[in-house]
């Protein structure tokens, strides 16, 4: 009765320990080496098994009683017989190696190695921007043509380069589109000042930078600016 009892302790000790083992192994192999449960989960099985028979068959097992030894020790040494347990052991202990590499063999082909992340093209190089198309140097469809004459009156032309903005080459400029005089100037409408800007070659916005009008304005009802002064003078040209 005793022997049974301690028997059935010995068992459930060995198997509870297995039983721990196998959860651990299994554990271990889903959390920390990316194993999917169920390959995780048979390989706890496989160590389960394998370490609940290898601890029943060592420790578990019947021990001889001391008369027995003495009897076995004085008595001649029988002929070799094979060892029935340690035939059961070694089969075991094959079987469950064999089963655990062939379940580590079925899960290393499971798992997939991820696919290499395809390199990402290099960036085309940006297209350097074209050029604006030149303006013509005569924008003629710009505002209004002011009215011109084909010649300064009688007396001459006025002197245009005492409005502040206008050289001599600019002068020659101005007359050669038929501005003589100071009240041509002061009449033109914002749209003729838009045309006469396109037009002043090498020279275009000059009369809206420079306000024209208001210095022509001045200048033909027959006053002076600061700017007139100082070419009356000689100090500018």
């Amino acid at each position: 009765m005793e022997k049974s009892s301690s028997k059935l302790t010995c068992a459930i000790t060995c198997w509870g320990i297995a039983a721990l083992f196998g959860v651990v192994v299994a554990a271990v192999l889903i959390s920390m080496s990316g194993w999917m449960f169920l390959q995780g989960a048979f390989m706890g099985a496989v160590g389960f098994v394998v370490l609940g028979v290898l601890l029943s068959l060592t420790l578990c097992r019947d021990l001889p009683h001391l008369s027995e030894v003495r009897a076995v020790s004085s008595a001649p040494a029988p002929t070799a017989a094979p060892d029935a347990p340690s035939a059961a052991r070694t089969s075991a202990t094959a079987a469950a190696a064999a089963a655990m590499d062939t379940a580590t063999a079925d899960a290393t082909d499971d798992v997939v190695a991820p696919a290499p992340a395809p390199k990402k093209a290099a960036p085309a190089p940006t297209p350097a921007p074209k050029p604006a198309p030149a303006k013509p140097a005569a924008a003629e469809g710009e505002g209004t043509k002011p009215a011109a004459l084909a010649a300064a009156r009688a007396g001459g032309a006025d002197d245009l380069k005492r409005i502040k903005g206008v050289g001599p080459k600019l002068e020659q400029t101005c007359n050669s589109l038929g501005f003589y005089h100071f009240d041509q100037i002061a009449a033109w409408t914002a749209d003729e000042v838009a045309w006469v800007d396109q037009n002043l070659v090498g020279f275009k916005g000059r009369v809206s930078r420079d306000d024209w009008v208001a210095q022509a304005k001045l200048l033909a009802s027959g006053g002076e600016t600061e700017f007139s002064k100082k070419v009356d003078k000689g100090d500018v040209y």
